[in-house]
């Protein structure tokens, strides 16, 4: 299954899981299951976001985007983490809100069976979107699967604070159960902010990746230094520039074969890359 199909499997879950937790929770008059129904609704959102956004940056290069668009997977990525943050402030008013408003919750069998269906339903879908998004090296997708592993817990934690409040009878835990959702996907949109945050500032690649970067360019005596190392991610590319120093009485050809083999290892590693190197004279 590849991005495009895995984006489209979100959006067929999250309509059915919307569909039915707001429903069961207007019937049941609960917060903590409308809670979970908006979750699943700006999960939607976030899920068609990620759809067309990968189905842009899946475009090639062209005159106007001349390092490709893989940069709409990051907006994306943010833009979905906004969402998902506003989602978690509306619950939690809405949650303090029914908290001292009185009114009673009826029906809580059916919403017990919504949200434990819903709890399975995420899980098997998350995993597997999460699975398509590390292979296919898509953040726009990989923001999708951990919105949807967070319901996954969200929708847990609802059905049992719905099982304590069929115990109890005590009202409190439905808006207990709400503010716990509201934490966790609050939580989880601050993760996905500074992450998606990252590549849309062209902050450097990860100490690691620079590290084989470093080793392969040791692999090769010829070279006697380096500088004005530069990398990048746009999207799942990695954008690398250096700058070689090699022994002044190299030849052109010489210089431009190194470069060819040293930027064919780092593809070797580095799959999505694009790698610019430039030689300079060494000098003692």
């Amino acid at each position: 299954m590849n991005k495009q199909n895995g984006a489209f499997l979100s959006i067929a879950s999250n309509s059915i899981l919307v569909i039915f937790k707001i429903s069961a929770g207007i019937s049941m008059n609960s917060i903590s299951v409308i809670s979970e129904g908006i979750h699943s609704s700006i999960d939607l959102i976030a899920s068609l976001i990620a759809f067309f956004s990968i189905k842009k940056a899946s475009k090639s290069e062209d005159k106007d985007h001349p390092f490709g668009h893989g940069k709409y997977e990051n907006v994306s990525g943010f833009v979905e983490a906004l969402l998902i943050l506003f989602a978690g402030i509306i619950i939690v008013y809405e949650s303090l809100n029914k908290l001292f408003s009185g009114s009673s919750i009826e029906n809580i069998h059916s919403g017990l069976l919504i949200m434990f269906i819903s709890t399975v339903i995420n899980l098997i879908i998350s995993l597997n979107i999460l699975r398509i998004s590390k292979k296919e090296k898509s953040i726009a997708l990989e923001a999708d699967a951990l919105h949807l592993l967070t319901d996954v817990f969200t929708s847990f934690g609802v059905f049992a604070g719905l099982i304590v409040l069929k115990i109890t009878g005590l009202r409190i835990f439905d808006s207990i159960s709400a503010i716990i959702v509201a934490s966790l996907i609050i939580k989880t949109s601050i993760s996905l902010v500074k992450k998606s945050m990252k590549d849309l500032v062209d902050s450097r690649l990860s100490s690691e990746d620079i590290g084989k970067i470093l080793d392969i360019i040791k692999k090769y005596p010829e070279v006697k230094s380096y500088h004005k190392l530069r990398t990048r991610k746009s999207g799942y590319t990695r954008e690398i520039d250096l700058h070689l120093l090699v022994d002044s009485d190299y030849s052109l050809i010489e210089a431009h074969n190194l470069c060819n083999f040293i930027e064919k290892d780092i593809k070797t590693i580095f799959p999505d890359s694009n790698t610019l190197i430039h030689v300079e004279p060494y000098h003692q």
